[in-house]
């Protein structure tokens, strides 16, 4: 495995967790493509997407069935709509220390505020990227807030 899986499961193992990270059989960049691979809901993807908000990272856990509706997370977060965009790859891997496509919700070189789409609650297991893109693991909605520090919320539409 490469660094950024190991960083995954270093974080992992530090929160007690059990999950153990799976090597998909094709790279799968995609919240519909990890779905049918795995053979479950795309509801059950947690897809990490970075945003920048006036250049401050924060990472967006959300449902693959839901987009994040920019509009309630500025609602959250106190500030205008116009100051939260979408990061550029660049901008990911600095934060990260992963690539577009492969980004875990964990393993970061630095803690980047997180935001949990409570949609993702609905389900008895959820999966999330393991720092590759052919790299997942399983895990529950509230380990995943733990182990992400993050703080649940209704990111998302579908």
């Amino acid at each position: 495995m490469h660094t950024p899986v190991e960083r995954v499961r270093e974080v992992l193992a530090a929160h007690g967790s059990n999950a153990e990270i799976v090597e998909l059989p094709v790279p799968a960049p995609t919240a519909a493509a990890t779905a049918e691979q795995l053979g479950c809901d795309v509801g059950a993807i947690a897809n990490s997407l970075v945003f920048s908000v006036d250049s401050t990272p924060l990472l967006v856990l959300t449902s693959g069935a839901h987009r994040v509706d920019t509009r309630l997370v500025a609602q959250l977060l106190g500030v205008g709509r116009g100051k939260i965009r979408r990061a550029d790859p660049d901008f990911v891997l600095q934060v990260t220390g992963q690539e577009v496509g492969g980004v875990a919700p964990i393993g970061h070189p630095s803690p980047v505020r997180t935001l949990v789409d409570t949609y993702l609650e609905r389900y008895p297991s959820i999966w999330a990227g393991a720092g590759l893109p052919h790299t997942v693991f399983r895990t529950t909605f509230t380990e995943l807030v733990k182990v992400t520090g993050g703080e649940a919320a209704a990111v998302g539409t579908g």
